[in-house]
């Protein structure tokens, strides 16, 4: 099945590396490093490679030249946005540049006064919305739904160097409390997200077909968001050239209890942003279940 294990790659001392980069020669200089770390990925990363190899070649129909160097471009530009998530978060936002389309339904949604759900994928860089849409005057808190399960170190340590927190993170438990911290959250007008996009082993999973094959999804995001009587929006923050970035909102048609119908509507949303940004999907496992 395509689940992921909950496990990104990389050590603290990796992230030291590049935070002392950062600071001392600047967020495009700290980019160099790149082509040594993304050259070590393709050499030695032989499952992830496979993957994502699967997913240029035969699912966006690269030839295979093609989709070897995409392994490699795609290693870069994941690289690329761990390095501005971490300049933003230490300060250094007047560096980028960036754009909204869409942002109108999220000015709605919060006009409205009874929170909402955004879903969005491992797609570009979502972690650093907050920082841009404080910007312009969009006063409200984003609570990421997640599991646990990443690299306790890295994250302290990104959390020691951030000026604020970005997103405070509700955490899945076994006991079902989430629940209760969703719902206080919507109470109080913030916004949940979730990731569409992943699913681990022993969850319920929804089954749909993404890029021309099946592939899993987690139950839960679509379960919880056609059952909440709010807005659901789809929301993507994409690298662009360059230090700029491209923030994407789509407001969702919700039928009640019909999760299936809001995941077909979730697929055709994420396709539509692939199509765009093919280096920016950012699953480095069997999502499809083909390896």
């Amino acid at each position: 099945m395509s689940k992921w294990d909950g496990k990104s790659k990389g050590t603290v001392l990796g992230y030291r590396i590049f935070v002392f980069l950062i600071q001392k020669v600047g967020v495009t200089s700290a980019y160099f490093l790149l082509y040594f770390v993304a050259s070590y990925y393709f050499l030695f990363l032989k499952k992830s490679n496979r993957a994502i190899f699967y997913y240029f070649k035969e699912r966006l129909g690269f030839s295979y030249l093609k989709s070897k160097k995409m392994v490699f471009k795609s290693y870069y530009t994941f690289g690329q946005t761990i390095i501005d998530k971490i300049s933003i978060s230490a300060g250094m936002r007047n560096k980028f540049t960036y754009e909204f389309d869409g942002i109108e339904i999220l000015k709605k949604l919060l006009a409205e006064k009874k929170g909402g759900v955004l879903i969005s994928a491992h797609m570009g860089n979502f972690e650093i919305a907050e920082h841009f849409l404080g910007e312009i005057d969009l006063d409200f808190q984003i609570n990421l739904v997640t599991t646990d399960l990443e690299h306790s170190a890295i994250k302290n340590y990104l959390e020691s160097i951030a000026k604020k927190p970005t997103v405070k993170f509700i955490i899945i438990r076994e006991d079902l409390s989430h629940i209760f911290e969703i719902n206080a959250a919507l109470s109080n007008n913030e916004l949940i997200c979730f990731t569409g996009d992943r699913y681990f082993e022993g969850t319920k999973s929804l089954t749909d077909s993404i890029l021309g094959e099946e592939a899993h999804f987690p139950a839960g995001p679509f379960l919880i968001a056609s059952r909440l009587k709010v807005p659901v929006v789809f929301v993507y923050v994409m690298k662009e050239p360059k230090l700029h970035y491209h923030l994407y909102a789509r407001e969702a048609t919700v039928k009640h209890r019909d999760e299936k119908a809001l995941l077909k509507e979730y697929i055709k949303s994420v396709e539509s942003i692939v199509q765009k940004y093919p280096l920016q999907w950012f699953n480095y496992f069997d999502f499809w279940n083909k390896l």
